[in-house]
């Protein structure tokens, strides 16, 4: 069973981001808060879950959550800040569109940008540890997965539909063939070996 509460008194959000690793599309981060005592044991981080149980407990989470909002940064602000300055936008955004404003932040992973008059912390692996944060992480990639489907109906040659702009073979086979689209990173290149690198 995943903890509750980072705090144990403060009103907490947990944030998480989807999509760091993509050749193409937006990165997707949510921020949720759930209410004092909230506990569901099946909330995990949305990497150990298949895409049924994501999508089932995105309801329950939409459902029982005070407050929660998802948003995203473009493939081009990914070009623009990078990687991880864009994932802390969105997370920045997420935050701004909840409407309650939490006392506490907390925060997969180890890098984070002070959000305006709201403290925060930074949790290693968090989306394992944390039901809001795994909350969070659910929100995040359900919601960058059907955008990714949505897009791939426009380009259906690079699989979209199935590795939701992660760099697969289909994917950077066709890269290879048709060139990068508008939604691709191009500070993701593809080189001769069609390995991914991060510039």
């Amino acid at each position: 069973m995943l903890k509750t509460s980072f705090s144990g008194d403060l009103v907490e959000a947990g944030c998480d981001e989807a999509g760091r690793g993509c050749l193409a599309g937006p990165v997707f981060a949510a921020a949720v808060l759930l209410p004092p005592g909230f506990s569901h044991d099946e909330l995990n981080d949305s990497k150990q879950l298949n895409a049924a149980h994501r999508e089932r407990l995105r309801g329950i989470i939409e459902h029982e959550a005070l407050s929660w909002a998802v948003a995203s940064a473009s493939a081009a602000e990914i070009d623009d800040l990078n990687i991880l300055n864009a994932s802390i936008l969105a997370m920045h955004r997420a935050v701004a569109l909840l409407g309650i404003t939490p006392q506490l932040l907390v925060i997969d992973g180890n890098r984070f940008h002070p959000y305006p008059g709201i403290k925060h912390v930074c949790v290693v692996k968090g989306d394992a540890l944390f039901q809001h944060i795994a909350a969070a992480s659910i929100l995040a990639k359900t919601y960058r997965d059907a955008y990714m489907e949505e897009l791939h109906h426009c380009f259906p040659c690079y699989g979209w539909d199935r590795n939701k702009g992660y760099p697969s073979p289909v994917h950077r086979e066709a890269v290879r063939i048709h060139g990068l689209t508008v939604h691709h990173r191009k500070t993701f290149r593809l080189h001769d070996q069609l390995s991914l690198s991060l510039e």
